[in-house]
């Protein structure tokens, strides 16, 4: 690296550095795993292209199927990483994908949004709302892959997501409840883990760390230079001049939240929110005492990450309640 390069534009401590020559440096999860067929849960995974043109691809999870033409619950996930690192096929995520895809009995699209500072804000959005419609392709069971032609409900399709993907569920569920979206599929339901969602003013315990909250405050500018400001309700779906959330298409959002996490607040607040917005659907929280954001991506085995996956597959699998 010479001297040039060496000079720093812009870092997230501990998560990415920009070079002024424009060079980027990821400092964490880089690594990638191969699709394969996990030997403790029979879950089978692969990659698969679903916008050729900007090479955006998806890793697809099946569980190990009790006849060849069982239909299963399908849920578009979007992974986490401040928008900026990450993938569906670094070894964390395909552990977890693996390990909730068992539990849940579901099938899993897990798409490969293209990331910031390289592609800012909005591409992540567009990029999951193009697989999203690649997705509902399949629903007359004609589309290009047989995994989802041959084995998902499509009138049971949810949407996921930690931390930053939680945020695109979110943005993408407002989407889809607008019939100019045509996305001609109803969602049943959309699960935020540790939700990204941030704004201008302190909220409940967040300036209790400063120099975290410091970070956080410095997100949103560095993926979105076009609109660098922290009440965008992208980010804050709170914010006075945003969509508001009666409108979210979808019949049911579990939220999940950590006691330890800086954003918890953001998400308790949304919850609050939802349930009292005009929104005609059934919003529930769940907050895992003693922990931190995204504690569960890295002890599979806790009890604590054991919980969180089985309340998730309880949300993907419980039959709809009446709404009077």
């Amino acid at each position: 690296m010479n001297s040039s390069e060496e000079e720093i534009a812009t870092e997230i401590p501990g998560v990415i550095r920009v070079y002024k020559d424009g060079s980027v440096q990821r400092l964490i999860e880089t690594d990638i795993v191969p699709p394969t067929t996990d030997p403790k849960t029979g879950v089978s995974s692969k990659d698969v292209t679903v916008i050729p043109e900007f090479n955006v691809s998806a890793r697809l999870f099946l569980p190990k199927l009790a006849n060849p033409t069982q239909k299963l619950p399908l849920l578009v996930y979007f992974y986490g990483g401040a928008f900026c690192v990450s993938s569906p096929f670094t070894r964390k995520y395909n552990s977890y994908l693996t390990a909730l895809v068992a539990e849940a009995n579901v099938i899993a699209v897990a798409v490969n949004y293209r990331k910031a500072p390289e592609h800012p804000i909005p591409t992540a959005y567009e990029d999951s709302r193009d697989a999203l419609q690649w997705v509902v392709s399949h629903r007359k069971g004609d589309g290009p892959e047989p995994w989802l032609n041959h084995h998902a409900n499509f009138e049971r399709v949810f949407m996921g997501g930690e931390s930053a993907g939680a945020n695109v569920a979110h943005n993408l569920a407002i989407v889809a409840g607008s019939p100019d979206f045509g996305l001609n599929l109803e969602l049943l339901g959309v699960a935020l883990v540790h939700p990204y969602f941030w704004g201008s003013s302190p909220m409940g315990s967040e300036t209790s760390n400063p120099s975290r909250k410091a970070i956080v405050d410095r997100l949103w500018p560095f993926l979105c230079p076009s609109n660098p400001d922290n009440d965008d309700p992208r980010v804050n779906p709170l914010a006075e001049d945003g969509p508001g959330l009666v409108g979210l298409g979808c019949r049911r959002v579990l939220v999940c939240v950590a006691q330890k996490d800086i954003l918890k607040d953001r998400g308790w607040a949304y919850y609050e929110s939802l349930g009292r917005s005009g929104w005609m659907g059934v919003v529930e929280i769940m907050e895992t005492e003693g922990e931190d954001h995204g504690f569960h991506l890295y002890d599979l085995e806790s009890e604590k990450a054991q919980d969180l996956i089985r309340r998730l597959s309880a949300f993907y699998n419980r039959d709809m309640p009446l709404i009077f």
